[in-house]
């Protein structure tokens, strides 16, 4: 049980700030060292959050927070400096050292401050460096769509 409280603790190093996480279950794997929340499973800090049907929550040997994972019908809106970001995917997996997102299945993302949209079936998002790299899968390419500014005089 005392191990439980200290990850209950370290789970607010998702983040600097803190984080709140709401589901209608939670399973604590000390052995795994994990943290399940099933059913209607969100993360709240700030203005960001994730919510999908299971968030994982990981931890490393020293009970830090290494990564979470947001899996089944995973929708977020994420804002850090000046991006914002809105969009699902079928799997969301977050490292909070590299301050890094890895979106996998089905992903649709709807830049919200570029008013750019992006579909792929794998995007990571480096929140630190603002790079993005998309990839498509088989037959479905990626697809990327934004509006052209017009021109003076047009």
């Amino acid at each position: 049980m005392k191990y439980f409280f200290l990850i209950l603790l370290s789970v607010a190093a998702l983040w600097a700030e803190k984080v709140q996480i709401t589901s209608d279950n939670m399973k604590a794997m000390e052995l795994k060292k994990e943290i399940h929340f099933m059913g209607n499973a969100k993360v709240i800090q700030l203005d960001n959050w994730i919510h999908g049907d299971e968030i994982i929550v990981y931890f490393d040997e020293n009970n830090q927070t290494k990564k979470y994972e947001a899996i089944g019908n995973v929708t977020f809106e994420i804002k850090q400096k000046d991006a914002r970001y809105k969009g699902s995917a079928e799997r969301v997996i977050y490292h909070p050292q590299k301050s890094e997102y890895l979106l996998k299945g089905k992903v649709v993302i709807d830049d919200l401050t570029n008013k750019r949209h992006v579909n792929g079936d794998e995007i990571v998002l480096d929140m630190k460096t603002g790079n993005a790299e998309v990839t498509g899968k088989g037959n479905k390419p990626v697809k990327f769509i934004f509006d052209m500014e017009k021109q003076k005089g047009e």
